[in-house]
């Protein structure tokens, strides 16, 4: 295997010097070791890259997809899955010292058979993600590349990434200003978010094209995850995108809420959502109009909790 230069690939960093990349705006100099609100610097901060059969079909086809998740994150959502990586409390944590050993294993994984590169968490790394998929390229791989992302994105950002991404798949999690506030310590997350999406569907349309083999290729794929409670929110999310965005995009509605024991003393968040909840988000979804879309078993919540102490997050040891 051809081995790469590093200081081929350092110009890609530049943009942390003053760090602009997310809504944060912090204006920091990652590259000097200085850490903004996501408390992240400019190393390969990866906390996994592994082979992961998610919860569309769309997105990773019967091989899966090669998910790289980078740890911290620019929300800090007090019920987060993945809270092991993405709480900007705690230590980063990469096992990838090098863009090397990064490349390395996302081939391992391609070799696999997945046709897919994910980057999850990706809004406060987009330098890294251009870096990889530029050394990936240089290496002769070409993997659609999709953008795993919380919506809370700058839409100057998007638009850089624009002849980059394959597919958006973004987390639109509130029109709730309130809620946004209060689980996810940004108020400005519904405003930020609605640019954010109009700029994805500007770039990709309402269509999501797939290979012969199923696996999405280019498009959008908008994912809500249904809260215990807050039926209103969601009505809101599907409002906007019927009336501002398309009904004819795909969108994946989430029941697989859990409870951890971070919201223990959050009230409303120590619960599933019931059937009558989601079957009101259900029954929403097509009085609006939409018409491609994925939908998960009531019973699924807890089933895609990672542990990233084990060696692959989503499997048992």
């Amino acid at each position: 295997m051809k081995s790469l230069n590093p200081k081929d690939y350092q110009h890609f960093l530049k943009p942390y010097q003053n760090c602009t990349l997310c809504p944060r705006q912090c204006n920091v100099d990652r590259l000097a070791g200085a850490a903004g609100w996501c408390r992240s610097d400019a190393g390969f901060n990866i906390a996994s890259i592994c082979i992961h059969h998610g919860e569309e079909p769309v997105i990773g086809g019967k091989a899966g997809i090669c998910n790289v998740f980078f740890d911290h994150c620019n929300l800090q959502c007090v019920y987060c899955q993945n809270d092991q990586i993405s709480n900007n409390k705690l230590k980063h944590s990469s096992g990838y010292s090098s863009l090397q050993a990064v490349i390395d294993e996302i081939i391992r994984c391609l070799g696999h058979g997945c046709k897919s590169v994910g980057f999850v968490s990706p809004s406060h790394y987009v330098p890294h993600v251009r870096m990889i998929v530029s050394a990936l390229h240089e290496l002769g791989h070409h993997p659609f590349i999709v953008y795993n992302t919380n919506a809370y994105d700058r839409a100057a950002t998007l638009r850089s990434l624009e002849a980059l991404v394959d597919v958006y798949l973004p987390d639109f999690k509130y029109m709730d200003v309130t809620l946004a506030q209060r689980y996810s310590r940004a108020k400005d997350y519904p405003a930020v978010a609605a640019l954010a999406l109009r700029e994805m569907y500007r770039q990709k349309g309402s269509s999501l094209i797939t290979d012969e083999e199923g696996v999405a290729m280019r498009g959008i794929l908008v994912r809500h995850l249904v809260l215990p409670g807050q039926v209103e929110n969601s009505l809101a999310v599907l409002r906007f995108l019927a009336e501002e965005i398309s009904t004819s995009i795909h969108i994946s509605l989430m029941s697989q809420y859990a409870p951890t024991r971070a919201v223990q003393h959050y009230a409303g968040l120590n619960r599933g959502i019931t059937q009558h909840e989601y079957r009101q988000v259900l029954d929403a979804f097509d009085t609006l109009g939409f018409r491609n879309g994925f939908i998960q078993e009531l019973e699924s919540g807890g089933h895609y909790n990672p542990d990233f102490d084990r060696e692959h997050p989503f499997e048992e040891s």
